[in-house]
């Protein structure tokens, strides 16, 4: 990447970009890390170093949390174009709520890192500004997600879930009944119930590894 196509980037995904006098652009230009993170890792947890903010160029991220019992519950993901901040959370002291985030398929990132993020953001008020807002916008995800466990069935559940799949990515989901079941925060033997039932009802196709989507008016429906 060279620097037109990196400020391209930036200018895109920091709106703070533009405000900054040349010598702090070059600063978090230079200390940009760019990485490939494998499918499967988990690249932000408790007992790490905080890495910073993370720009997604290719790939997938999401954030989740895992009860006692290692059930896991997908709180929200972060797809290419979008930015994760909750990486940087060492930098926002009111942000105590922690989350593991893994890469669920290859993912290239870039990372502005903290060490060169914390100075900026003690003088620069929108720096800070875009952290918390940015952060308050994925607890708006992580409460819808809270509000599906508490008062929805996993009918809809699933069929909300399938939808935004199908919305995203087209009529076939190449996902496991384990991967829905961890996305929507459930037991693999649900997930895989309920997806029985929609291949009856000939909402969906089911092959090893592959949800089709058969009829998006009743799954539609059904996702409310």
């Amino acid at each position: 990447m060279n620097q037109t196509q990196l400020d391209d980037l930036l200018t895109q995904a920091l709106p703070f970009w533009g405000t900054l006098p040349p010598e702090e652009q070059h600063l978090l230009r230079d200390t940009s890390v760019p990485s490939t993170i494998p499918k499967g890792t988990i690249t932000h947890r408790a007992d790490q170093d905080c890495r910073g903010i993370m720009l997604i160029l290719t790939g997938q991220l999401r954030a989740y949390i895992v009860s006692e019992e290692g059930r896991e519950v997908t709180l929200y993901r972060v797809r290419a174009g979008e930015t994760c901040v909750m990486s940087s959370s060492c930098l926002m002291d009111a942000i105590v709520f922690d989350v593991l985030i893994e890469s669920i398929e290859e993912t290239q990132v870039l990372t502005l890192p903290a060490t060169a993020l914390s100075p900026l953001a003690n003088r620069r008020p929108e720096i800070e500004l875009f952290l918390y807002k940015t952060a308050s916008e994925r607890f708006s995800d992580i409460m819808w997600t809270v509000q599906q466990i508490l008062f929805m069935g996993m009918d809809r559940r699933t069929a909300i879930f399938l939808w935004d799949e199908y919305t995203r990515g087209g009529e076939v989901i190449s996902m496991t009944h384990e991967e829905v079941a961890r996305y929507i925060g459930s037991a693999r033997e649900v997930v895989t119930k309920v997806l029985k039932y929609f291949a009856q009802e000939g909402i969906v196709s089911l092959r090893r590894g592959k949800i089709t989507i058969l009829d998006k008016v009743k799954l539609r429906k059904l996702a409310g």
